[in-house]
């Protein structure tokens, strides 16, 4: 996969942008929410991971958490909840773009035992 290397970095802290919703005083609370994100990014170069977090109408009843990805050669992946806490909004846009990355992740390595199509006999 091109863009993607081992060994840990700090993907979250360098290129998570605050989006509408979220003022900068903020950041070690998002970060805290979104660390175990951390992880299923560390394959890529920090250059080649953009992430942006938003929140509409927060503490209204209609709140809705936004949590973006761009990731060098994978499709953009948005991940939202609805959660009325803030917290648990967090945490809950983070599984569901975790998820979505590791659907993508899965459908692009090949899988044990699966044959080939240019399989020759």
């Amino acid at each position: 996969m091109s863009g993607i290397k081992n060994g840990p970095t700090q993907v979250l802290e360098k290129r998570l942008r605050l989006g509408a919703g979220f003022p900068e005083t903020e950041r070690p609370r998002v970060l805290k929410a979104l660390a175990t994100l951390e992880s299923h990014l560390s394959g890529w170069e920090p250059d080649r991971v953009d992430l942006e977090v938003s929140v509409k109408d927060r503490d209204g009843p209609d709140q809705k958490v936004t949590l973006q990805a761009w990731l060098a050669g994978w499709p953009h992946f948005v991940a939202v909840s609805h959660d009325r806490d803030l917290d648990h909004a967090l945490t809950e846009a983070r599984k569901e773009l975790i998820r979505q990355i590791e659907d993508e992740r899965s459908r692009r390595e090949p899988r044990k035992g699966r044959a080939t199509r240019n399989r020759t006999i």
